[in-house]
Formats: structure tokens, C-alpha cells, sequence
């Protein structure tokens, strides 16, 4: 898809904003969703809030780090999740709660001081050996994996409202929420394909808004006529800000950082919790590599760019690094690149550093703005998922796109392909204690091993028939 803003281009003043808004859409939802997964596993108190502050503090420093190169949003990093655990579980076992907040800050810190390592190491060796043992034959099909991993989710959100019982279990009609999933998705792809100027440009906004809409009005039917299977929208983030009246906090409230309740935990650290937390953050910092490169070898074929050479994958490795220590400190989330941000430039062709930017400033921003915050908070699963099922499926397809010039025709590429491929749909993962080698970077470091055994393989056979062939002509 050719873009309509490069890297460097600048939108229209009033586009900017817009522009922004619909980044903050595509990434919201997963962000926002890490603390509430750590939330309910672990009893712990992380906010939303907070997590948007640190997503856009994370971007900034990331897009600093990338000398305005590199267009793509940092948000909350599920890769971390098990460590996350590990951080609340060890501290609530030595009962306190605030040490678990500094068990994020300390584990952030220890994931960038990996990407630190790496950083320094690429700057010495260079970037040669990353594109001889990932060619696109591996990297192409791991992109892919990165969008089919997540389609569980996505067809799972589909069909979900956000209304729930006492049990915390949707209380919507899966089909009614599918329909409202639906509307999104076609309106979200209709506005891509044939929207003209700003419609084009702005799909998920369209999308997500015809969406809300429908669910509302089913919902509005549903509260009236007291049917549960109609009501999709959960309106108490909503009617929570005026439960008490018109106050300040009603419209302005600051988020809960991670780093004033980690410093209410110092007084219980011990050298045993902090190693506890190293073997829980470090080693899940080196998957997260792998992932780091598939997602900027897939946003260089999008904006026609190299960005492992230029700014250069040192840099994009202290961005991510240095930013993911940025957002834990503020939010208690360390962060990555997003796929989701990703998929938003390639779906808009709106690669603007402008609009990234301005997208992190707009997460700083709305993070103090609580009917902002609320409303995000009220869009229905079944919204976003009919968006991520576009989002997700533009990666996949990206990845695929990057093997059309590999000659699947060569039994080495052929499998190295198909491992991946099988191992990255089919869910291989591994987890040693509180570590867990996720699926794509399981699929990854097998497609690396079968490209590498397979042309060594291939190379010796063409050496010993060269050696034949010498000796035949002797």
C-alpha cells in the first residue's frame, strides 16, 4: 500500500490531533489491558491511567532514542506478564504490596539494561549477522506469527460485551456482540478501501464510533426492557465520575504512578527479592529481542526503509529499552513496540512521526482527563475486536508479503517456512518457572535452527559436487 504521509511529512494542523487519536485507539486496548490482567491475577491496584502516562513517556524516549525515525507506538508488554506475577507474588508473600510496584521498576530496569548489552554489542559487530541468520524466509513467516497468535484474541473479543455478572463472565448475547463486531470491521475496511481524503485516513475512528453506537442502542434496549442479553456497553466508568456530584476529580484526576508506591516499599527490599526478580525479567528481555526485530523488519517494509540500518538497530534497541524502563516507572508496565501501532500506519499509509508523536503527547494528556479515560474504558470488546481482527490480520498478511521473492520452490526455505508456520499457529511455547519462551519467539528460534542445519547442509552438498566435478575433469 503506498503512503499517503511519509515518515517525515507533515499532516494538516487540525488533522494532527485526529490522526493522533486513532493511534491511541489502535493501541489502547491492549494496553490498558496488562494492568487489569496483573490486577486480577495478583489483587495488586495498577490503573489504566497510569499505564497510558507510561506508554507515551515510553514513546517519547523511544522516538528520541530513533532520531524521529522510526513511526510506531511503545505500549504495555504481555511478554512480561509472567514476571509481573513473580514481582507481586514474592512481595505479597513478604506482605507487602508497595514492594511489588518496586519489583516493576527494578525488573524494567533489568530488561533494559539486556537491550543495553545487545545495543553495544550490534554497534560492535553490526547488523550482518541478524540478516544472515533471519533472511526473510524466517523473518517473513514470524511476522505472520505475530498477527495469528493474537486472532484468538480478537475473534474471542468479538464476541463479548463489556456488561459482566458476579461472576465477572459477559452477560451480552455472543451474537448480538458479534453483529456490532461486524459493523466495525466492515465499516473500519469499507472507509479504507473507498473512503476518500480524511475517511480514509482516519477508519478505526469511523469504525469504532458505528460500532459504540450499535452497541449502545442495543444496550439502551436492554437496560429499558431489563433483557442482560442486550447489553453490550458498561456505562459505570461513565456514571462513576458524577456518582458523588460535579467535583475537580470529575474531570481531572492524576494517575497512581508506580514509582511513589515503590518508594513506600523500599523498607522491605532484600537482596533475595531483587534476585528473584532478575531471573524472572532478564531472560524474558532476550524474547523480547527476537520480537523487537520481527516488528521493525515488518515496519521497514511498510515505509520502504532499512530502519535496522538507518537510524540502526543499536538505536532501536535503547529506545525500546530505555523507554520500557520510562513506562515502568510511571505506569509499572515495561513496554514494546506495538504491532497494533504498526498495522494502523500500513491500514492508514500514515507513517508520520508527527502523528506518533503527537499520539504519545494525546497519552500523556488524556491520561489526566477522566471522562476521557472513561470512555475509553466503556468501549465493548466486541468493538475492538471486529478492529483488531483488521489490525491483526494486515501483520499477518505483512509477514507473508515479505516471502513473495523467496523461492519456496528450495526444499531449505520451503520447511524453514513451514516450521515456523506450524509451530507459531499451533502455539509452541515453553516456560521454565516464572520464564516463558512465548510463541513467537519459540517459532522463531526453530525456523533460525532449521535455516541454519538446512543451508550448511545444502552448502556442503554443493561442495562435495564441485569436489566431484574436479576431480572428474582430472
Amino acid at each position: 500500500m503506498k503512503l499517503i504521509y511519509n515518515v517525515h511529512d507533515k499532516p494538516k494542523a487540525g488533522q494532527i490531533l485526529v490522526f493522533a487519536f486513532q493511534q491511541l485507539l489502535a493501541i489502547m486496548a491492549a494496553t490498558i489491558a496488562v494492568p487489569g490482567v496483573v490486577n486480577q491475577v495478583t489483587g495488586s491496584h495498577m490503573t489504566a491511567s497510569a499505564a497510558m502516562f507510561g506508554a507515551g513517556i515510553g514513546t517519547i524516549v523511544y522516538l528520541l532514542f530513533t532520531k524521529f525515525k522510526s513511526p510506531v507506538f511503545l505500549g504495555s508488554s504481555f511478554a512480561f506478564l509472567g514476571s509481573m506475577f513473580s514481582a507481586f507474588a514474592g512481595a505479597i508473600a513478604m506482605g507487602d504490596e508497595n514492594l511489588g510496584y518496586f519489583g516493576l521498576i527494578i525488573g524494567a530496569a533489568f530488561a533494559g539494561l539486556v537491550y543495553v548489552i545487545l545495543s553495544v554489542v550490534v554497534k560492535i559487530a553490526g547488523v550482518g549477522w541478524i540478516n544472515k541468520i533471519m533472511p526473510a524466509v524466517v523473518i517473513g513467516p514470524t511476522v505472520a506469527i505475530i498477527g495469528l497468535s493474537l486472532a484468538g484474541n480478537a475473534v474471542g473479543d468479538a464476541v463479548k460485551g463489556g456488561v459482566t455478572d458476579a461472576a465477572a463472565n459477559p452477560v451480552a448475547n455472543p451474537y448480538i456482540c458479534f453483529i456490532c463486531a461486524l459493523v466495525t470491521l466492515i465499516v473500519v475496511v469499507s472507509c479504507s478501501t473507498y473512503g476518500k481524503k480524511m475517511g480514509k485516513l482516519i477508519p478505526f475512528i469511523i469504525g469504532i464510533l458505528a460500532g459504540y453506537a450499535l452497541a449502545s442502542y442495543f444496550t439502551i434496549i436492554g437496560i429499558v426492557t431489563e433483557t442482560p442479553a442486550l447489553q453490550i456497553v458498561n456505562f459505570a466508568p461513565l456514571t462513576d465520575l458524577f456518582a458523588n456530584g460535579v467535583t475537580v476529580t470529575s474531570f481531572v484526576s492524576l494517575p497512581e504512578f508506580t514509582f511513589i508506591k515503590a518508594i513506600q516499599g523500599l523498607k522491605t527490599v532484600n537482596p533475595a527479592y531483587i534476585a528473584t526478580i532478575a531471573v524472572g525479567f532478564i531472560p524474558v528481555a532476550f524474547v523480547v529481542f527476537a520480537e523487537h526485530i520481527a516488528d521493525h523488519k515488518n515496519l521497514s517494509s511498510i515505509i520502504e526503509k532499512d530502519l535496522l540500518m538507518d537510524p540502526g538497530l543499536s538505536r532501536t534497541l535503547l529506545g525500546d529499552g530505555v523507554g520500557s524502563f520510562a513506562g515502568a516507572l510511571f505506569g509499572g508496565c515495561p513496554n514494546t513496540t506495538y504491532g497494533e501501532s504498526i498495522g494502523c500506519v500500513a491500514i492508514t499509509g500514515n507513517a508520520s512521526i508527527v502523528t506518533i508523536l503527537s499520539a504519545a503527547i494525546l497519552a500523556i494528556i488524556v491520561s489526566f482527563l477522566s471522562p476521557v479515560m472513561a470512555f475509553l474504558s466503556s468501549i465493548p470488546p466486541c468493538v475492538m475486536g471486529g478492529v483488531c481482527i483488521t489490525l491483526y490480520g494486515f501483520i499477518a498478511v505483512s509477514g507473508l508479503k515479505m516471502i513473495q521473492k523467496s523461492d519456496l520452490n528450495d526444499n531449505a526455505n520451503l520447511f524453514t517456512v513451514s516450521v515456523i508456520l506450524i509451530c507459531g499457529v499451533g502455539g509452541l511455547s515453553f516456560t521454565f518457572g516464572e520464564v516463558t519462551i512465548t510463541t513467537v519467539a519459540s517459532a522463531l528460534i526453530l525456523g533460525i535452527i532449521t535455516n541454519l542445519i538446512l543451508k550448511k547442509g545444502r552448502k556442503k552438498e554443493d561442495n562435495d559436487s564441485v569436489n566431484v566435478e574436479n576431480k572428474e575433469d582430472k
